[in-house]
């Protein structure tokens, strides 16, 4: 097909040769199958960020550095230039959390460059060499689940000891590839020491995992892996290889209305976000 405008750059400076299909078109991005010598890749083309709400855009984007502080203050005053940087902050944070989550092991897309707002990455496949499904268009059997369920709970924890929280981990954002699961869709990633809200977001993840294979393997849905988790990292004994129980014992306290609060405010985007994703490709 013609280059996107996008595009067109990619190929005057030799990074892709060709662009063979438009894969999907989401909220954030347009991802796109191109060539690149004797391989197959993906390209993934951000657009401008419009539909984020304020509130989820600073629950992700606390702790992350910028370049100085006039950006800062620009960022902060939602200038011109302001929304440029913070968008172009939101781009590199994806980037950053690739190659952060690729040298720690973790099963994601490997990323080859990023130039122009465009990142460029591997093409994660099926069996049959095709692009990989999302994991909400795969029907499994309880068999499966359990597999699969345990194979993303290990990359959970893997993530976790290199720092990271994907924050917005689904069915909607992870592949299966031959080998298993990929997971995909990282920028609004957190550093999971420098954000206050690195807890909530986990333990969001993890119920996501939980409530999704728990489809097809109920048992699955009595599970209490995220709590686990998070009191192992805090305690400073959580390793990749760390066997977990799914089990956590809970203390007794106030409740923390805020936060009942905002997983209520969580969960409403969320399902705005499923709809939209469900929306068929214009």
């Amino acid at each position: 097909m013609k280059p996107p405008k996008r595009l067109q750059t990619l190929v005057e400076e030799g990074l892709i040769d060709t662009v063979v299909r438009q894969l999907m078109s989401g909220k954030e991005a347009m991802v796109f199958v191109v060539r690149c010598g004797d391989e197959t890749r993906c390209a993934k083309v951000y657009k401008e960020a419009t539909n984020r709400s304020f509130r989820q855009a600073v629950d992700y984007t606390e702790n992350r550095k910028v370049k100085n502080t006039r950006q800062a203050r620009a960022m902060a005053k939602g200038t011109r230039f302001g929304r440029e940087a913070q968008e172009a902050a939101w781009q590199s944070a994806e980037v950053d959390a690739l190659y952060r989550l690729a040298d720690a092991g973790v099963r994601v897309p490997k990323p080859y460059n990023f130039f122009e707002g465009v990142l460029l990455m591997e093409l994660v496949t099926d069996e049959n060499g095709d692009a990989a499904p999302r994991l909400n268009d795969v029907a499994m059997t309880a068999e499966q689940a359990r597999q699969y369920h345990g194979m993303l709970l290990t990359e959970v924890v893997r993530m976790l000891c290199a720092g990271v929280v994907h924050g917005d981990l689904s069915e909607f954002n992870i592949l299966l590839a031959q080998d298993g699961p990929v997971i995909i869709d990282l920028p609004q990633a957190v550093d999971a020491a420098g954000n206050n809200h690195a807890q909530r977001m986990l333990l969001r993840d993890v119920a996501n995992l939980r409530n999704f294979f728990g489809q097809f393997a109920p048992e699955l849905l009595a599970t209490d892996f995220g709590p686990e988790i998070w009191d192992l990292y805090q305690r400073g004994v959580l390793r990749p290889d760390t066997v977990l129980t799914g089990h956590f014992e809970h203390k007794k306290g106030t409740v923390d209305v805020g936060g009942v609060l905002r997983e209520i405010d969580d969960a409403r985007a969320e399902e705005a976000a499923r709809r939209l994703r469900l929306q068929p490709v214009q």
